[in-house]
């Protein structure tokens, strides 16, 4: 091949594996590996990586995916121009300055240990659950950063003591694999970009700085905070012992918001990830939409310093695709995830089985930490057939509950319809290669639900992010790649509108059911 190739790595690391691809100019993947890495349950609720581990991973998958690349000819070595990097958000850590070693694993953002602190902050702070609510977006919840932090500087010796010798680092995944990649102990960069920055309950969503009042207000050292950059630029050099030395990285974005860059979503459009858990994101352009209906007011992207600043609503749906994996390694009901949906195909409906995966409690739109797991309508005639058709009608029911709420946060003049006068949902990840899954998410929404032929879009939009930052692509080749949708695949509803109200209010008396269960004796 020709030496004036020109290709874009992605780092995508996500909640049970990291990837890295490579994309030529056409942003064609011509290589890829991927690795999964552990999961720690040391309590109920409890959910820790080992950030060492993930560090191995991502050196494995790009040198791994390398060999492949230049293995079918390519030669990446002398092509490669950038590197973009897109991680699971929330996900909180602290190391040593000196060592470069964690000083505890790293809590993943479905943990739920905080709970206590969290129902602390709101008997003592005047505006309760939502008092941060005005400068940051998000409510007082375990799912974001600030209070995972919290936690860590009440409970671990480690902490306390390197923040009072002044050699604690806090940062997200994002942080932690920069400050690595770009020399780590030595002079590795401490950054985070403001997707990643706005999910810590830090972040003043107008300035885009580290909200000075709020620190106070929860006694987080600002000393320890990374610096807060775009989602395109050139952010530093990998350095010397990294598969590939020399390459800048220059996109750095939280998976759900490269989602909305790789699935070009622009003003009025969503898109819904699927994956460990479930994403559903509007862009809302320049303004900061708040919630009455329990969405979160978010940074949807900002491609690069000067650029202008996108804003989202975004629902989170903490378990989706975990589910699935819940009935795989937990009941054995399926040996994998892809056989899911010949087993649910074996039935024609659930036989009135409603399963809600309230295993950690519920995100958006209820918000109960307090809610735990049900399966309702169990009879004697009940098969795994029919269990595994209500999972993944569970993981639907609550994309079409925040679905709603967005509909109501947005209004008539916040979503772009087609010319049917359709809302489009523009769907990706992993969970979407199940046809089942699409066609009965279209039918609880009513509307249609569109495939993107490549569903992995979030690798996808931290390479778009970064190859704008050094000048392979320009922003409106990005967003002309929507006429992919041609390519797409569309899923229509066929479900009548009168079953479609009866389904959704059984589905709402089952999630009544998961409130207060938190205490259950054991």
């Amino acid at each position: 091949m020709s030496k004036e190739e020109v290709f874009i790595g992605s780092v995508d690391q996500g909640t049970t594996s990291t990837r890295f691809i490579i994309y030529d100019k056409s942003a064609r993947p011509i290589g890829s590996h991927q690795v999964e890495f552990t999961q720690f349950y040391p309590e109920a609720g409890w959910v820790e990586h080992d950030p060492m581990e993930i560090l191995e991973s991502v050196r494995v998958c790009i040198a791994k995916a390398l060999d492949k690349a230049t293995a079918d000819g390519h030669n990446v070595d002398c092509g490669l121009k950038a590197i973009g990097l897109t991680n699971q958000r929330e996900t909180t850590l602290l190391w040593s300055k000196s060592t470069g070693c964690p000083l505890y694993n790293a809590i993943v953002w479905m943990d739920a240990r905080t709970s206590s602190v969290c129902r602390k902050l709101e008997k003592e702070l005047p505006g309760g659950r939502t008092h941060f609510v005005e400068s940051c977006g998000l409510p007082i919840s375990t799912y974001f950063s600030a209070v995972k932090l919290l936690w860590l500087m009440e409970n671990v010796d480690a902490v306390k003591a390197a923040i009072k010798e002044g050699d604690a680092l806090f940062g997200t995944i994002d942080t932690w694999l920069i400050w690595n990649l770009t020399g780590g102990v030595n002079g590795g960069l401490h950054v985070t970009d403001v997707s990643n920055a706005s999910r810590t309950m830090l972040m003043d969503l107008k300035t885009l700085d580290w909200d000075k009042t709020t620190l106070k207000t929860l006694g987080i050292p600002a000393e320890i905070l990374p610096k807060i950059i775009s989602n395109s630029e050139v952010i530093g050099k990998i350095g010397q012992g990294w598969p590939i030395a020399g390459v800048p990285i220059a996109g750095c974005l939280g998976d759900q918001h490269a989602a909305m860059v790789g699935q070009a979503c622009r003003k009025g459009e969503a898109k819904s990830t699927y994956g460990t858990g479930a994403f559903i994101l509007l862009n809302t352009g320049d303004e900061i939409v708040r919630s009455n209906h329990g969405l979160l007011s978010t940074l949807a992207f900002k491609l690069g310093p000067k650029a202008p600043t996108n804003y989202a609503l975004e629902g989170s749906i903490a378990i989706a695709g975990a589910a699935v994996q819940w009935l795989r390694d937990s009941l054995g009901i399926i040996s994998s995830a892809s056989e899911i949906e010949s087993l649910a195909l074996q039935v024609d409906s659930t036989g009135g089985v409603y399963f809600v995966p309230a295993f950690n409690g519920l995100f958006a739109p209820w918000w109960r930490d307090d809610a735990r797991g049900v399966c309702i309508g169990i009879t004697r005639f009940t098969s795994k057939a029919h269990i595994a058709r209500a999972v993944l009608e569970s993981m639907c029911f609550q994309v079409k509950d925040v679905l709603d709420s967005m509909h109501k946060d947005a209004g008539e003049n916040g979503e772009v319809k087609n010319e049917k006068g359709e809302f489009l949902l523009r769907v990706d990840g992993g969970a979407t290669v199940n046809n089942l899954l699409m066609q009965i998410q279209a039918d609880l929404l009513g509307s249609p639900v569109v495939r993107p032929a490549d569903i992995e879009t979030t690798a996808l939009g931290a390479a778009y992010a970064a190859g704008l930052a050094v000048g392979v692509w320009k922003e409106d080749e990005i967003f002309a790649a929507r006429v992919k949708v041609k390519t797409a695949t569309i899923f229509r509803p066929v479900l009548s509108e009168e079953q479609r109200k009866k389904k959704v209010d059984s589905w709402c008396k089952a999630v009544e059911r998961t409130f207060d269960l938190a205490d259950l004796s054991i």
